[in-house]
């Protein structure tokens, strides 16, 4: 089961970043990665405690896919993905979690402690105490300017019956602890309503999917692309969707309204009217302060419609309503061109992935990092734990650290202490968060501990580099 993402959204200026690093064959010598928490096995049930009180032993399953966000205090909040609860077999999970980073403890906020729980809907648009997204993985996630955490679809339980693709949207008052169900479905399976391309419309809503990624907007539009409409057959989206909270309304902007289309690249770096990703799941994603909206890789359907892994970096400008093919290849399952660490060159470019990733626009460097993904190394195909950086001024892409190889363990070190030789192994579908001082967090996924590959509940934070 593969999935991604994550797009994370932190706020309007500022996206999370999560980077990363292993062995093999070549690391950076000053990762500053310190493992902070959870544990160096695979497969950890949660410890929960008592609902809404902190304790250092408190500490959430083993999971990934979940969905993640900052509060206004600089708190990190979890929810859901599939994974480990307190006890029994894995599953979806529905549970919320908030971790303090200045005392480091988890306290566990709402939803269930067991796996595959439904939802609590709820009157829409009303909050309550009692309301609950259900049991799922693969959600997408944003956070407006009002500091309200917003959640759409994935794939899991409504409010009964079978599991499947959602379309529902939620938003949940971190001061209130409140959830209200506010558009969408209640049930799985859910067909879109497209209405007319450009139009906002109460009747319009995307179809139920998972692994789309989003973006939120400085005016507080939440954007939605992508994604798959089923866990299995992987039918692919390559629509885009704009949100508007305050009307609650959708609009189509972009793309098509049927399923598995092949990307139309046109000249690389032109902007054109019919220019467009292909459709796909799990991509990575990050909003730039200026606007621009910016895709990266996934799975799904390249220039000639062949589905596969992709490296193609593509921009949007919503003023235009055009994307942009940027770099990165038009067929799919690229290997990754690694260079020298820490040397830009134009023909450096990571190779072809999937990954619900923490990601974001490093305000101290203005680039984009990404790390870890399944996908492609520089000569193999498997997990990994490179780090990547992407300058949007000269369109290069820079490998920073990690090894350029597959499937690296992690290197734990002591708990709490820093050190060169620490790092995260090979994984996907972390989430992350960035905290008031610019140290960069990541929790979880499913890859490689120290000697054996699973779930994992491990916390890592990395303190970038000055420059």
């Amino acid at each position: 089961m593969k999935l991604k993402t994550l797009f994370l959204l932190l706020n309007t200026s500022i996206l999370l970043i999560a980077c990363g690093s292993g062995s093999s064959s070549s690391t950076s010598t000053s990762s500053g990665w310190s493992w902070v928490g959870g544990s160096n096995q695979v497969n950890s049930y949660g410890t929960y405690g008592s609902l809404g009180i902190s304790a250092s032993s408190n500490l959430p399953g083993a999971r990934y896919i979940a969905v993640s966000w900052v509060d206004n205090d600089g708190n990190f909040w979890l929810f859901g993905g599939s994974g480990y609860a307190a006890s029994g077999n894995s599953g979806n999970l529905n549970d919320l979690w908030e971790y303090n980073p200045n005392n480091k403890t988890w306290t566990w906020q709402g939803g269930s402690n067991q796996t595959n729980a439904y939802g609590v809907y709820g009157v829409q648009g009303v909050a309550a105490s009692t309301n609950i997204p259900g049991a799922r993985l693969g959600a997408v996630s944003w956070r407006d300017s009002q500091g309200n955490f917003w959640l759409f679809g994935g794939f899991g339980n409504g409010e009964a019956g079978i599991p499947g693709a959602l379309n529902d949207l939620w938003k949940f008052n971190p001061s209130t602890k409140l959830w209200t169900w506010v558009n969408g479905s209640k049930e799985p399976g859910e067909t879109g309503i497209y209405g007319i391309q450009g139009v906002s419309s109460s009747l319009n809503s995307p179809a139920a999917r998972l692994g789309p990624i989003g973006w939120a907007d400085n005016t507080d539009n939440l954007w939605l692309f992508g994604g798959s409409n089923d866990l299995t057959t992987l039918n692919d989206f390559n629509d885009l969707w704009k949100y508007d909270i305050n009307t609650n309304q959708w609009t189509w902007m972009s793309g098509e309204s049927t399923l598995n289309n092949p990307g139309i690249y046109n000249i690389q770096g032109i902007s054109s009217t019919n220019s467009q990703p292909g459709s796909r799941i799990d991509a990575i994603s990050w909003y730039e302060s200026n606007g621009t909206m910016w895709l990266f890789g996934g799975s799904g359907f390249d220039g000639i419609g062949t589905r596969g892994l992709l490296n193609d970096l593509w921009k949007y400008e919503p003023l235009t309503n055009r994307w942009t093919w940027m770099s990165g290849n038009n067929m799919a399952n690229s290997y990754g061109t690694y260079g020298m660490l820490g040397i830009s060159t134009p023909n450096t470019i990571p190779g072809a992935r999937e990954h619900r990733v923490p990601i974001a626009w490093a305000a101290n460097s203005s680039k984009l990092l990404m790390f870890a993904a399944d996908g492609y190394s520089s000569n193999d195909k498997g997990l990994l734990n490179d780090l990547w950086s992407y300058n949007p001024s000269n369109n290069q892409w820079t490998w920073l650290s990690g090894s350029n190889e597959s499937n690296a363990y992690s290197t734990y070190g002591s708990l709490g202490m820093s050190g060169a030789t620490n790092y995260p192994g090979a994984r996907m579908d972390s989430v992350g968060w960035v905290d008031a001082n610019g140290n960069l967090w990541i929790f979880g996924g499913k890859g490689n501990a120290e000697s054996a590959n699973g779930y994992l509940n491990d916390l890592w934070k990395f303190t970038l580099p000055i420059n």
